[in-house]
């Protein structure tokens, strides 16, 4: 009984959460809109038909008013305009403007183009909304009460369709003048929607460092796998677009990776990222040897200087050897490109070790999308990786040791004897 008496209770309050969070300033504002846009368009029609409405027309030098003008007003129409103010009904002006030709055509407003229902603001809001993590269907809840009503999901589309035009543009601009020192590139594994099922594809990433330090992103594209093939698509497409040969590539150690940069750039020195490593040699071991071999993986690979690196992987040999071949053999099958950041000035080592900045962008595109399971298509999850640093969503600052970047590297490569 105590249940129905607080259910009807509730049902007869009527009242939800933020409903009675009334603020008069912005119901001020929000009464003055529909003012300000209709004196807005008055005002750009009068400047084009060079008189104010209901005003004479002015003479020109032989006296005849009728060509002092150029064109005619026409009555109003109405529309409806959504901004961050809400969803206003307005009146819109309308007029004939008389052309060189004699033709008369209509007149279109630069404020409002032709079709409009949303300000370039209240766009830019619901595309904010979705980088954000939120899918389609609950931007639409989360914006109902700064647009006075709630906005469909096909409204959150095709405002994130508009993004479109700036993704193509970005992936043609030519990269001649960026001046690239150093290439990271790693790939991730997304779920879409392909041909009506969930399908995996494998999104590849390019990261560059630029001379000063910052880190920029070159490229986003999606790829049915991390094949040589896939990479040496995107690497052809950088030299297409201009990309000078960078001095240094870090990779996670994918072979199809390591076959495309061979083909293209043989000469360039390559990194093979510590942190991929280390996992695999501990795929390579019983799980109660992993505490072992990662302490004298760390003191290898963190040592303070080159001399020290070179001592302790003999060491890390001699050992594993002995007590876990497939450990040492694992370690010796990346040769010197795994210590390839020892022929760096040292303020370098941190960044030039790993592939992590790459590897934090994965992980922050993986909890932006956590809430929509499946993507609806490839490009939507390249343009969705590319958007969140393109909008800020994202800022990357410069690589560790970047004062020092000018400096070359060593020609001497690490002792492999064992």
């Amino acid at each position: 009984m105590a249940k129905d008496t607080m259910k009807t209770a509730a049902v007869a309050a009527d009242l939800l959460l933020f409903d009675d969070w009334n603020d008069a300033i912005e119901d001020g504002v929000r009464a003055h809109v529909r003012g300000f846009i209709e004196a807005m368009l008055e005002e750009e029609l009068a400047v084009v038909l060079a008189r104010p409405r209901y005003g004479r027309r002015k003479a020109t030098e032989n006296g005849d008013a009728s060509q002092a003008h150029p064109g005619r007003r026409h009555g109003h129409r109405e529309r409806t305009l959504t901004g961050t103010f809400g969803k206003t009904a307005i009146s819109v002006p309308r007029a004939r403007l008389c052309g060189e030709d004699g033709q008369e055509r209509e007149w279109r407003s630069a404020s409002l183009r032709a079709y409009q229902r949303r300000t370039k603001a209240a766009d830019a809001l619901i595309a904010g909304a979705y980088l954000a993590g939120t899918n389609t269907r609950r931007v639409r809840r989360a914006l109902a009460s700064v647009f006075k009503g709630e906005v469909g999901k096909d409204v959150v589309s095709r405002a994130w369709r508009r993004v479109k035009g700036d993704w193509d543009a970005w992936n043609k601009r030519s990269l001649a003048d960026e001046p690239i020192i150093r290439l990271i590139l790693d790939g991730t594994v997304v779920r879409v929607r392909l041909d009506k099922k969930a399908t995996s594809i494998s999104l590849l990433v390019a990261l560059g460092v630029r001379a000063d330090g910052q880190k920029v992103l070159l490229a986003v594209k999606n790829m049915g796998g991390e094949s040589e093939a896939a990479w040496r698509a995107l690497l052809d497409d950088f030299v297409k677009r201009g990309l000078k040969t960078p001095e240094l590539v870090i990779v996670d150690g994918a072979p199809g990776l390591e076959k495309a940069l061979a083909a293209l750039w043989s000469d360039v020195a390559v990194q093979r990222c510590t942190v991929h490593k280390h996992r695999n040699l501990l795929a390579h071991a019983p799980e109660r040897l992993h505490e072992e071999i990662s302490d004298d993986y760390r003191d290898m690979i963190y040592a303070k200087t080159k001399e020290e690196v070179e001592a302790r992987r003999k060491a890390f040999i001699r050992k594993w050897r002995l007590k876990c071949r497939a450990v040492a053999d694992s370690l010796e099958e990346a040769g010197d490109k795994l210590f390839t950041f020892t022929r760096f000035p040292q303020s370098q080592w941190k960044s030039i070790r790993t592939s992590n900045a790459i590897e934090r962008l994965h992980e922050e595109f993986k909890r932006r999308i956590k809430t929509q399971t499946v993507l609806p298509c490839a490009e939507t999850a390249a343009m969705l990786f590319w958007a969140l640093l393109a909008s800020g969503q994202i800022i990357m600052r410069k690589v560790d040791g970047w004062e020092t970047l000018a400096e070359k590297p060593s020609d001497q490569i690490i002792d492999l004897a064992a």
